[in-house]
């Protein structure tokens, strides 16, 4: 992705299927509020991939394509699911999320993403980002 380094990988133990394989860290006020603004949707691929730590719900404003939210606790335990949330949209706040993944549109659908299934999270060595 163009503006964030995208050098970990989310999979989804439960289902043995990746997610993401280029996978973006946002972890501080300012990249949590740009999220994927500005990018287009060819710059937000399948295998492509924002984490939001920490995260309890997103907004689509002044974005120009649908993604997939996956919602997460602690655990890193799927919560929640919304796909193929479109632009100019908010998507529900949930409490018991800590972080929330941006997906590309249908990815949730593909790997058979559910509510209960755990997600791995493989973030470089240098970097070290749990939800609190």
């Amino acid at each position: 992705m163009a503006f964030y380094p995208a050098d970990g990988q989310a999979f989804n133990r439960t289902r043995h299927a990746h997610l993401a394989t280029t996978l973006a860290v946002a972890d501080t006020h300012w990249t949590r509020f740009r999220g994927l603004l500005g990018l287009a949707s060819n710059d937000f691929r399948n295998g492509s991939g924002l984490w939001i730590v920490p995260c309890h719900g997103v907004h689509t404003l002044g974005m120009g394509f649908p993604i997939d939210v996956v919602y997460l606790d602690s655990e890193l335990n799927v919560i929640g699911i919304k796909a193929g949330v479109r632009p100019w949209r908010f998507t529900p706040v949930l409490r018991r999320a800590t972080s929330v993944l941006e997906l590309p549109c249908g990815t949730a659908d593909e790997t058979k993403t559910a509510v209960g299934d755990t997600i791995e999270i493989t973030l470089p060595k240098d970097c070290n980002q749990l939800p609190a």
